[in-house]
């Protein structure tokens, strides 16, 4: 897959997500395959106010390449700004026209863009202006149901330099509730000639590979459905390929578990994979025999020993069943 000057291995993305993406993940997730993953959402404004946290955001190594770097702000200026302080640190710049939370709403940025085509208009061409790498821009259908303007935003997008659109086809105000109407990117892709992604409701190998055959997008992007599941990568390559991709066992999720456990330390800290580790570990437990008593037991866990401990015990044990 190509987006501008950029050429990825295959086209599998993994999306930006708030809280979820740091760099162990991204690099658990580059281990079985991913062509391209993304920061969290960086502030625009934090990154002009040289701000500690969103600094962090921006953690990387070698091993974390290609990188999609996800801004979102409501100001050209400062959004340009950033884009070309960052720039250097990855391979691409994205747009965030999507992010329904309230906080990130209520700011401007995220889907609050999608009600005002003109700002995004004025944003993407200063950040092309700005930039010389390749840029996209993740959007949402529209606002809510009664102001489905993704065509309008995509070709605006597109007109004023965007290299690829991310379409999430489900409203602001339906968030992640409901079915991704998936026939909004099939219309986004025969209205624009840049390169199209799909996301929203891929969970299976046979999910993404419908994805592709029913709307004729370029790529898909996985979010939610990678939660403790590195495998969904490995399963849609195997599945492009024509090779059997069976799930993994419980050995399996211990490896990924430990290799998480390894990256977080490594990169982050034990104090904090102490806490952040934990929903990771909810995820990857998710269908083993006694996953609700392994949750209660880690989100009980007091120290970093004790949590890795509990880990091991209990994936040996669903081993060994």
């Amino acid at each position: 897959m190509q987006i501008g000057s950029l050429i990825l291995k295959n086209n599998i993305l993994l999306a930006p997500m708030a809280g979820i993406t740091d760099l162990p993940y991204r690099l658990i997730m580059r281990r079985y395959g991913a062509g391209l993953a993304f920061t969290e959402m960086v502030s625009g404004n934090g990154l002009i106010r040289a701000g500690r946290n969103t600094e962090a955001l921006l953690l990387s190594t070698a091993e974390d390449h290609p990188l999609g770097i996800q801004l979102f702000g409501d100001d050209p200026q400062v959004l340009a700004e950033a884009a070309a302080r960052v720039e250097n640190r990855g391979e691409l710049i994205d747009l965030n026209c999507g992010c329904p939370v309230k906080k990130v709403v209520r700011s401007g940025a995220g889907s609050a863009l999608m009600q005002d085509p003109a700002k995004v208009a004025s944003i993407v061409a200063a950040l092309r202006r700005a930039v010389s790498c390749p840029l996209t821009v993740k959007l949402r259908s529209g606002w809510d149901s009664s102001s489905l303007n993704y065509l309008e935003i995509g070709r605006i997008a597109e007109a004023e330099g965007a290299d690829a659109l991310t379409l999430h086809p489900r409203t602001r105000s339906q968030a992640f509730s409901g079915r991704a109407d998936w026939s909004h990117i099939t219309r986004l892709k025969e209205a624009v000639k840049i390169p199209v992604i799909g996301s929203g409701d891929i969970v299976t190998a046979e999910d993404a590979q419908a994805m592709l055959a029913e709307t004729g997008c370029d790529g898909v992007m996985l979010g939610r459905g990678s939660y403790g599941n590195p495998w969904l990568i490995s399963s849609i390559l195997a599945s492009q390929a024509g090779r059997p991709c069976p799930p993994p066992d419980p050995q399996q999720r211990l490896e990924a578990v430990r290799t998480h456990f390894d990256l977080f330390v490594c990169h982050l800290g034990e104090h904090k994979a102490l806490y952040d580790m934990r929903k990771h570990l909810c995820w990857y437990s998710r269908g083993l025999p006694k996953a609700a008593a392994f949750r209660t037991l880690i989100n009980r866990t007091r120290s970093f020993a004790e949590l890795k401990q509990t880990t091991e015990e209990f994936f040996l044990t669903a081993t060994d069943q």
